[in-house]
């Protein structure tokens, strides 16, 4: 992958992540304020736990950091991917969302 269709496919995570932010306060109370600076985004929930997601930019990388841990996506035949095979990064940050707040938030591309 070059460093241009990094940028691009990065680019889309995190408008989707912000689209998906808008979607979620529209359809429920979940409040979730997002807050992007550059090639991260910070999601803070109504009880102050954060999940940041940022783009590692001379890795290819896109790194997500939650209360469980932190993860590390490459892009893989059409999904971003855990370097360490821990899944797919939607599925990790609907988990991670869901455990942070209690409440059942869905995001997808």
């Amino acid at each position: 992958m070059t460093d241009l269709e990094f940028l691009d496919k990065a680019e889309q995570l995190l408008q989707s992540i912000e689209n998906n932010c808008d979607r979620i306060n529209h359809q429920s109370d979940a409040d979730i304020d997002n807050q992007r600076v550059g090639g991260m985004i910070t999601l803070i929930f109504p009880n102050q736990s954060q999940i940041i997601i940022n783009l590692q930019k001379p890795l290819h990388e896109v790194w997500l950091a939650a209360k469980s841990g932190g993860y590390h996506y490459r892009w893989s035949e059409g999904y971003w991917m855990d370097t360490k095979g821990q899944g797919e990064f939607w599925q990790q940050l609907s988990k991670d969302a869901k455990a942070q707040t209690g409440q059942n938030l869905v995001f997808s591309f």
